[in-house]
C-alpha cells in the first residue's frame, strides 16, 4: 500500500517531466543536414555534398598558344567533374600578337552569332564548346568573368572541403 501513493505521484508527474524535454531545433529555411558546397553563378548553379569532395585544385594552362586558361577543378566521388574557368588572350610578349587577334576574332564571331539569336548581352560569358574537341563527357563547366573570381571559387570550395561545412558562393 505504501507504493500506491508513490506510483500515483509518478503517474501524475510524467506529463510534466515530458514537457520539460527540449524540442529538436528547427532547421532554418534552405539548410540541410548534409554539409553542402554551392556555387550560384549567372550561368547556373552547382551543388555538391562536402563529404563527396575528393580534391580541389587550381591551375593555369595555354590553349593552342592563343588563350590562357585559369581553372579550378572539384573532383568528387560521383561521376561528374566540375570546372570553373577564366579565359584570356595569351599575349605575354606582344599585346597585339597572333593570340590577341585570334581571341578578338572569336569574340567577334561569337557576338555576331549571339546577335542573330538574340543572346547578345552575355554571349562571351558562356562556356564555348566545339564538338567533339572540347566536349567532355560528365564535365560541368562554368565560365567566370575574371581571374579573381576563379580564386574566390577556389578559396570557397577549398575552405568548405577542409572545414567540412555548409558554404554558399555567390558570383556576379
Amino acid at each position: 500500500m505504501k507504493l500506491l501513493p508513490l506510483f500515483a505521484t509518478l503517474l501524475l508527474a510524467a506529463p510534466a517531466l515530458r514537457a520539460q524535454t527540449p524540442a529538436p531545433a528547427a532547421t532554418p529555411a534552405g539548410a540541410t543536414a548534409i554539409a553542402m558546397w554551392r556555387a550560384n553563378l549567372p550561368g547556373g548553379s552547382y551543388s555538391v555534398a562536402v563529404r563527396s569532395i575528393v580534391s580541389v585544385s587550381t591551375h593555369e594552362y595555354v590553349v593552342d598558344a592563343a588563350a590562357r586558361v585559369t581553372e579550378v577543378n572539384i573532383d568528387t566521388t560521383g561521376a561528374a567533374l566540375v570546372r570553373f574557368y577564366y579565359i584570356e588572350p595569351n599575349t605575354p610578349n606582344a599585346p597585339a600578337g597572333f593570340g590577341a587577334a585570334t581571341i578578338e576574332k572569336t569574340q567577334q564571331l561569337l557576338q555576331e552569332g549571339a546577335n542573330r539569336t538574340g543572346q547578345a548581352e552575355d554571349a562571351w560569358k558562356k562556356v564555348l564548346k566545339s564538338y567533339p574537341t572540347t566536349t567532355h563527357q560528365r564535365t560541368i563547366e562554368y565560365r567566370l568573368p575574371s581571374k579573381e573570381a576563379v580564386q574566390k571559387i577556389f578559396d570557397s570550395a577549398e575552405a568548405a572541403f577542409r572545414l567540412q561545412k555548409n558554404t554558399v558562393f555567390k558570383g556576379d
